[in-house]
């Protein structure tokens, strides 16, 4: 893409949700200020929240509507801070408009919502990606460069898992029609990270679920995400990847994710990490910190890539992977059996 703005101050951000949880639009918008973008608006229903965002950032416009916003707003790069299943007909709608798009993760819920994205993004000459600042923890940076070091050998297998014994929360995240499923929230995380590790091409996905534990007890009953959900997804390589979130585990692994190779495997969690070496009877146990995230990295690429033509890391077609695997892995589930990939 053709740099759009001369200077990153050009570029004008509107947040599309400022609720309390996490305080994430203030935090986006900071971020992008921190990046030498521009924050311009904010758009949010919650009346009580609305009027916290003017506070936060003096002279921002406040709106209820994202239409009303579109329509009057000099904003060009539109932040989505909603649930999962809004994700696909906001971006589309702000891509209509063009607008730049970032989603907050996860892209989109399904692999057709995501080819939507994209081609009216390319149609309409704008840029879309999605927040994956995880992208830039600590945890895979450090793996990656254990990995280019040989320690470990070829890999075999990568293991990522979250969660414990817990009911879902009442909030929409618990919800299976809006959050898209068990998978969604912590689990692409997991697979971006994953996805860093190997380097090789997605060829079928199995999924397996349990649903109906915790549902009687939960606000949402019958449309309650998943107790527990698996995911194996097998790679041109031969490597294979599995991915488990769960919420009825009364003996959670410990760490995020394992990493297998020939000569040795790598465990780690947000903060940690350990190499596992053997020698004959021997094993090795080197334990560490992981370095400190560069989450900051995310918006200075948008930043880069709108107004210098820096290339994008977060692409559309890299965010798409994850919600492939997560697709295929919904419909495995539901049917029964593997599915073979439809992108790389």
């Amino acid at each position: 893409m053709k740099p759009h703005f001369s200077n990153p101050a050009d570029i004008k951000v509107a947040v599309v949700g400022y609720g309390g949880i996490y305080n994430m639009g203030r935090i986006h918008l900071l971020d992008v200020q921190n990046a030498g973008m521009t924050p311009r608006a904010v758009v949010e229903l919650d009346a009580a929240r609305l009027a916290l965002a003017p506070q936060d950032f003096p002279g921002i416009q406040t709106y209820t509507s994202m239409e009303t916003m579109l329509a009057e707003s000099d904003a060009n790069l539109v932040i989505l801070i909603t649930p999962h299943n809004t994700h696909a007909p906001l971006a589309l709608q702000c891509i209509a408009a063009w607008r730049h798009v970032v989603c907050e993760k996860p892209f989109a819920v399904t692999t057709e919502e995501c080819d939507a994205m994209i081609a009216a993004a390319q149609q309409a000459g704008v840029m879309v990606s999605t927040f994956h600042n995880r992208h830039w923890d600590g945890s895979v940076m450090n793996a990656l460069e254990v990995l280019k070091s040989g320690r470990l050998g070829e890999i075999v297998r990568v293991e990522a898992h979250m969660g414990q014994r817990q009911k879902p929360g009442d909030v929409w995240r618990g919800s299976k029609s809006i959050s898209g499923g068990i998978l969604y929230d912590l689990g692409v995380h997991l697979l971006e990270y994953s996805l860093q590790l190997i380097n090789s091409e997605i060829t079928e996905v199995t999924g397996f679920s349990k649903r109906g534990f915790w549902a009687p007890e939960t606000r949402w009953k019958d449309d309650t995400i998943e107790d527990e959900a698996f995911a194996v997804v097998r790679f041109k390589s031969g490597v294979w990847l599995t991915l488990c979130i769960t919420h009825i585990d009364s003996l959670p692994k410990r760490g995020f994710v394992e990493v297998t190779g020939t000569k040795g495997s790598l465990w780690w969690d947000y903060e940690k990490h350990e190499i596992v070496t053997r020698d004959g009877n021997t094993s090795t146990v080197v334990q560490g910190r992981n370095p400190k995230e560069q989450w900051e990295n995310y918006y200075a690429n948008i930043a880069d890539h709108l107004s210098k033509g820096v290339p994008l890391v977060i692409t559309p077609e890299w965010a798409r992977r994850p919600i492939h695997i997560l697709d295929l892995a919904n419909q495995s589930a539901a049917q029964g059996k593997s599915l073979p990939a439809r992108y790389s």
